[in-house]
């Protein structure tokens, strides 16, 4: 990086990486949690799941808003120096940091579906549905701001998240064509050749 520039990872991409690996081993682990009948057994696993589910996605959809919306607000324009991260980078370092504690979480859905079936399960896949909608937020928050919004990639944690962290002291913008993801985190549309 020349001249002071700075390493830039969209927030909307960290904020998103998780959400697919939650769900799916979410998903995977409450349809395998189903089998057993439990302690509790299966009707009563589920419907505890499917409130852990709707009480997940909305705890992690909403926590941190006002820190967000903070730093969205104080962003400054990133230089022509600073070099942005392309969306997979941003996706993969994430992912790498938190394997661990995914399998670990996978492990565990699976291991208490003899307890209370299938219900860690949907807390898992609560928790992938409630970064989605983050991502989803931080998406209408840039369009209607009409900036993408990047944080400095020294300032993530050590495993790739955590984008408004003690660390993060703020964004930086750019328009809204710059790098390769949509507003939202989402891989960005070409257009198709005609």
């Amino acid at each position: 990086m020349a001249r002071g520039g700075q390493g830039l990872a969209r927030v909307a991409v960290v904020v998103r990486a998780g959400a697919a690996p939650l769900w799916w081993c979410g998903v995977v682990a409450a349809g395998v949690g189903v089998l057993p009948s439990g302690f509790t057994g299966r009707r009563i696993g589920v419907m505890a799941g499917a409130a852990l589910f709707i009480v997940a996605a909305a705890v992690v959809a909403l926590v941190r808003r006002k820190r967000y919306s903070a730093l969205a607000r104080a962003a400054v324009r990133a230089s022509k120096h600073d070099v942005l991260q392309d969306r997979s980078v941003a996706v993969r370092n994430w992912r790498r940091g938190h394997r661990w504690w995914l399998l670990l979480a996978f492990a565990a859905a699976l291991g208490s579906a003899f307890a209370v079936p299938a219900a860690a399960g949907l807390l898992l896949a609560g928790c992938g549905a409630g970064l989605r909608l983050k991502a989803s937020w931080l998406g209408r928050l840039e369009r209607a701001e009409d900036v993408l919004l990047w944080v400095r990639v020294d300032w993530l944690a050590g495993n790739g998240g955590r984008p408004a962290g003690k660390a993060v002291k703020s964004y930086r913008s750019t328009g809204i064509a710059a790098g390769d993801a949509a507003p939202g985190g989402a891989r960005r549309r070409t257009a198709a050749l005609v």
